[in-house]
């Protein structure tokens, strides 16, 4: 499918990140191709193997952005990501791990230095403040060993906040990704930087931009989204099933169970405790609407679960086994990357027919990265 260029961004018109163009045309848009900046701090790793990693991840990006694609060989790819330019900064060679003398570490001599990222002059004699202003990027991604001496964040995103009408506020939040605490400076526009460990495979970065997405949701950042994201990733189970925890993640480390497809058995201590009717959606990143523990995509017993009807107006809870993610086996193999594939494809994208609690069009999910 070729899109009408006024329909695309970044466009002639509107390039920056959290531009009002993008928020005023967000239900006309039908393709994002964002400009990702790609930072190599591997030594040792070529500029041809890390390009090839790079497109595989992009890749899998597109296939997850077909909204319902394993459903429709037809749908379109509505994320379509650009690479500007790899920066080699692998040089010279470090003394701790296989990241270069340049890898900017933090005062704790582990942790990422992403203010210092920040000061370097990565493209074209610019910095990333410079860079995101002119929109020349929108997303950074960084290539890093990661081992006991280095550790990146999954994902840092320093965001614009939004009210319930969408319209931008004053303010910002400095972890809307998934991270904890960073020195990445508010330049004024939101900015995500993905850490990409180059000695795994593409599913991992698949795993660390679904993180990204549930903090996105999580941080009140885009009230819209994240009403809705909550309910979709089954992070809301203290108010919809009145449990002790809101989401599986906060269960504790026993696994739970279904012993039948519309029960939850979980247990406190010693004690058992089922939940009658229970319908997954859309599950979260480390639990598939079967999981039993982090991790998990070997459960077979099958559950009822509404993700690939979730609001529709023909909603009805379907049997639901991980069987569907063999697809997606050679596309993003490691880590969660198969379920996160088909998990993303099945939230609200282009031309999704989801509605929203006054009975109108769910809104496309993948503008608001970009916010």
């Amino acid at each position: 499918m070729t899109a009408d260029s006024d329909l695309v961004w970044p466009n002639a018109e509107s390039a920056v990140n959290s531009d009002p163009w993008l928020i005023g045309n967000h239900d006309r848009i039908r393709l994002l191709r964002p400009r990702v900046l790609a930072v190599n701090f591997v030594n040792g790793l070529t500029d041809a193997a890390a390009r090839d990693t790079l497109r595989a991840l992009m890749a899998a990006l597109r296939e997850s952005s077909r909204w319902q694609g394993y459903r429709d060989p037809r749908a379109p790819v509505f994320l379509d990501y650009e690479l500007v330019d790899i920066v080699d900064l692998t040089e010279p060679r470090g003394s701790r791990d296989r990241n270069s003398a340049q890898y900017p570490r933090a005062a704790d001599g582990v942790g990422f230095d992403y203010g210092a990222l920040h000061e370097f002059k990565l493209h074209d004699g610019l910095n990333l403040g410079e860079l995101t202003e002119r929109g020349l990027v929108n997303e950074v991604w960084l290539l890093a060993d990661h081992t006991d001496h280095s550790a990146p964040w999954e994902t840092v995103e320093v965001k614009r906040t939004y009210d319930t009408q969408l319209r931008p506020k004053d303010g910002y939040e400095r972890q809307a990704g998934n991270s904890g605490d960073h020195r990445a400076p508010w330049i004024g526009r939101s900015l995500r930087i993905l850490f990409v460990n180059f000695t795994r495979g593409v599913g991992c970065a698949m795993e660390s931009l679904g993180h990204s997405l549930e903090r996105m949701a999580t941080t009140g950042t885009i009230p819209y989204y994240e009403r809705y994201f909550r309910e979709y990733a089954m992070l809301d189970l203290g108010r919809r099933y009145g449990l002790p925890f809101e989401s599986l993640y906060l269960k504790g480390p026993q696994p739970v169970d279904y012993p039948t497809p519309t029960t939850l058995r979980y247990r406190t201590g010693w004690r058992k405790h089922s939940v009658e009717d229970y319908i997954p959606a859309g599950g979260n990143v480390h639990f598939m609407p079967n999981g039993r523990f982090d991790y998990d995509l070997d459960a077979a017993d099958p559950v009822l679960s509404t993700i690939e009807t979730w609001r529709q107006p023909d909603q009805e809870a379907r049997p639901w086994t991980p069987a569907v993610l063999d697809r997606y086996r050679d596309l993003a193999p490691d880590c969660m990357g198969r379920w996160v594939v088909y998990w993303r494809q099945n939230m609200p994208g282009l031309d999704n027919t989801a509605l929203d609690d006054d009975g109108r069009p769910m809104k496309n999910w993948w503008p608001f990265l970009f916010y």
